[in-house]
């Protein structure tokens, strides 16, 4: 009878990781599809044919990168954490796993080498709109460190802090983390052989 309500178990959390994870992506494509709305335009891009944009078209390799790991940040707050990027629905847990064993804030820089290669093929330089994106840089970065951080060491205390410890805030590491939590994750959802 314990094994039967085991499997139950395993059964409805696999569900629930679908779930939390499918909202997850939703949120973030929701998130990512309002900022490209909203700053194709204000970032003055223009589309040109590929003979005018030369060796810029290099930079689209950047910007999908950059873009394919704040998606896969997304898809870990979901199927690892069990929440969205949204403040209002957060991760249950502390995600340890994927990029984030090399940044704390591997969505930002994500998202932000997605943008910038994007500028970068599309885009033309101006002073003031150059200031402005830089304006919004320092706004995440005052918003991680004010806002977030002190409500991750709320949630998580002293995982969290051993992470931070580990793990540096917005360069990161050569080498994956591969600290006590990171470990425990990586065994939950390895599948097992039987």
């Amino acid at each position: 009878m314990v094994n039967a309500q085991a499997g139950s178990m395993q059964h409805t959390e696999g569900g629930t990781r679908w779930a939390t994870a499918i909202a997850s992506l939703m949120v973030g494509t929701a998130f990512f599809g309002l900022w490209f709305w909203l700053l194709l335009s204000c970032l003055g891009f223009q589309t040109a044919g590929a003979s005018a944009l030369g060796w810029r078209w290099i930079a689209a390799v950047f910007s999908v990168l950059g873009f394919s790991v704040a998606l896969r940040c997304v898809w870990d707050f979901g199927w690892t954490g069990r929440g969205t990027p949204a403040p209002v629905a957060p991760p249950r847990k502390l995600v340890v796993v994927g990029y984030y064993r090399y940044a704390r804030n591997p969505m930002y820089l994500g998202f932000f080498g997605g943008w910038a290669g994007l500028w970068v093929v599309f885009g033309h330089v101006n002073l003031p709109l150059i200031s402005a994106v830089l304006a919004v840089v320092l706004c995440v970065a005052l918003f991680v460190r004010l806002y977030e951080e002190p409500t991750l060491r709320k949630m998580f205390g002293a995982e969290y802090e051993e992470y931070c410890r580990n793990v540096r805030a917005w360069v990161p590491r050569l080498r994956a983390w591969q600290g006590r939590a990171a470990s425990l994750e990586t065994q939950r959802t390895l599948p097992t052989s039987s």
